[in-house]
């Protein structure tokens, strides 16, 4: 369980640009589901994951993962924890590296390895074996670079590699936005598997509604650092979630008009 309390975090404070994006913000998630996070540009989300992963340090408040106080540890040690895959299909990747070098770098994330040693003890067999779950041919394809797969390939390797050590809490941050509709399908397909067979505890940041209804158990929709909806996915459709969605933007304009 992942359970976020009483976190404030403001950039550039005592300054003419100061802005508050969080306080004495709190939110529980539940385990072994895929959790939404919506809301217009601005609100929060991205500070919020990067807060969870520890690129960006909260001014106050804990972050606690299964018990453990993320808050505590540096970006590199929460690694070990935490998996994730970004909007860009090739920064979860090493472009000029293959795929049997990228997985085997995945399976030894958080661990001390040379290159060389590496490949040397790589799981080769393993590394197939979960090549083969995700149906795109990527097996017999080890030795290729990176840089030559299509961007749906990518972000699937991508999302096998944040998830191949059972990370406790998988981040996504708009991780089918660079795709095109139907290569999007595709990814948030093996995505919806992935969690529900590794019974992943998953956190996504989208801006498609209908994604964040089909794949998702409960959606929650901040704005100015605080939660205006918490709903389970069943309960609501897509149609709503954009008449919400919408008034929730247009008040925020009419606020700053």
């Amino acid at each position: 369980m992942l359970e976020i309390k009483n976190l404030s975090k403001t950039f550039y404070p005592a300054t003419p640009e100061e802005q508050k994006v969080f306080d004495n913000f709190s939110l529980t998630i539940e385990e072994n589901v895929c959790t939404t996070i919506l809301g217009p540009n601005g609100c929060g989300k991205s500070t919020l994951f990067n807060m969870i992963s520890g690129s960006i340090i909260n001014d106050e408040g804990s972050i606690q993962l299964g018990g453990l106080d993320l808050s505590k540890l540096p970006e590199e040690k929460r690694a070990k924890y935490i998996g994730k895959v970004n909007q860009d299909p090739s920064m979860g990747v090493s472009p000029s590296l293959n795929i049997l070098e990228n997985m085997s770098i995945a399976l030894k994330k958080g661990k001390d390895f040379s290159l060389k040693s590496l490949l040397r003890n790589s799981n080769v067999d393993l590394i197939v074996k979960k090549l083969k779950e995700l149906d795109l041919g990527l097996e017999d394809k080890l030795s290729t670079q990176v840089k030559f797969l299509s961007g749906g390939q990518r972000q699937s390797l991508s999302l096998l590699m944040a998830t191949i050590n059972h990370p406790d809490l998988l981040l996504l941050d708009e991780h089918t936005a660079a795709l095109d509709p139907k290569t999007s399908k595709i990814v948030m397909d093996k995505t919806r598997d992935l969690i529900s067979k590794e019974k992943i505890t998953t956190l996504m940041i989208t801006h498609n509604l209908r994604n964040a209804v089909e794949y998702s158990k409960r959606i929650i929709m901040l704005n100015k650092g605080k939660v205006v909806l918490d709903v389970l996915a069943k309960d609501i459709s897509e149609e709503e979630l954009n008449e919400l969605y919408t008034k929730n933007i247009l008040c925020d304009l009419r606020k700053a008009s």
